[in-house]
């Protein structure tokens, strides 16, 4: 039988949201070591997935798989496994590979089981950017036919050889990515089974609806918060960071060091340090599965300087409550609500 050649989606025209607006450094010219250095921003606020975006994959010449059969798809991480699991509904079995939240992600090592659901997927997505390249080289490994591989670090533009922005592997945090890469998301699972289109695109509207009201959460945040000073251990935080207007002023190479599990410039400690210590920080966003002695130094600085701890996570914490999974949304609620509480603490507490 003639092998046909799988596609992998780099750059997908469906876009659900304006693209993601331009960046810059406003580097502060303080030599003061206490003083919160600025960090890249996004500017303008992304708004939230409004209607359905044009087909552009899956409309017409299409065969169906296996007429109409269950689509196995794999995701690396859980976080993008509950997206495409509420697209898919009852036409997909998702499985998610990353889902431990005792553990580090990007310290995982893949199994033999984990090689064999990739080669016999027919949808896989991975999250890129250095994040899970054992899946990239499983897939690579597996050579499968008709297979449609979703890569959503390329599909975002995002590259392991950038900054802390551009090239910041924590898509899940960004607003403007999610909604981008979960229209690539429906585009192919109708480009796989066209005859699903119809309950597919109902799945995406009230996908589209949930994420929704999700950001309108972080919308509130920014309307009462934009321009407080916060902090974070690592680079995880600083897309929401960008989205919500806060002024995270942690030294980008310390939070760069912790996410890539390196140790920390001297400088930037002594920086963050200090910036804990003025008491002028009143939130530090603290990354649950990557806690090492100088996070949790920090963490420590930051209570003693009266700072709220707000813990993020980097796969859905708890994976599910009573054998229910939890979604994204419902995650990433959490967190919102609890950096919104952290914020408001200090009028509260008046």
């Amino acid at each position: 039988m003639k092998r046909m050649t799988k596609i992998v989606v780099t750059v997908v025209a469906v876009l659900a949201i304006a693209g993601v607006g331009t960046y810059e450094v406003l580097a502060s010219s303080s030599p003061n070591p206490c003083k919160g250095t600025t960090l890249p921003h996004e500017e303008g606020k992304p708004t939230s997935t409004g209607g359905l975006p044009p087909l552009t994959a899956g409309t017409s010449g299409s065969a169906d798989v296996a007429g109409g059969s269950i689509i196995h798809v794999v995701a690396g991480e859980n976080f993008w496994g509950s997206l495409v699991t509420q697209l898919g509904g009852n036409r997909t079995v998702v499985l998610s590979i990353v889902t431990d939240p005792n553990s580090d992600p990007h310290e995982y090592e893949a199994n033999v089981s984990d090689a064999e659901a990739i080669a016999a997927a027919q949808f896989v997505i991975v999250n890129g950017v250095g994040y899970d390249d054992w899946a990239l080289q499983l897939i690579a490994s597996a050579d499968s036919s008709n297979q449609v591989v979703l890569n959503v670090g390329e599909l975002n533009g995002v590259s392991d050889t950038g900054g802390i922005v551009t090239g910041n592997e924590h898509m899940w945090y960004n607003p403007v990515y999610v909604n981008r890469s979960v229209a690539a998301m429906y585009s192919i699972l109708v480009s796989i089974q066209p005859s699903s289109r119809t309950y597919f695109q109902a799945n995406y509207a009230a996908l589209n609806v949930s994420l929704g009201q999700l950001y309108d959460r972080a919308d509130a945040i920014r309307t009462a918060f934009a321009g407080t000073p916060v902090a974070a251990t690592e680079s995880i935080f600083v897309y929401l960071a960008n989205y919500t207007g806060l002024d995270l002023v942690s030294p980008p190479e310390f939070m760069k060091a912790i996410a890539e599990g390196n140790d920390p410039p001297t400088q930037s400690v002594v920086t963050f340090q200090c910036q804990l210590q003025t008491g002028n920080v009143p939130v530090l966003v603290y990354n649950l599965q990557t806690v090492s002695p100088i996070t949790s130094s920090m963490k420590s600085i930051a209570v003693a300087n009266n700072a709220s701890v707000v813990g993020i996570s980097e796969t859905i914490q708890p994976p599910s409550v009573h054998g229910v999974n939890i979604t994204f949304q419902d995650w990433m609620g959490s967190e919102y609500l609890a950096l919104y509480d952290a914020l408001n603490a200090k009028t509260l507490g008046e």
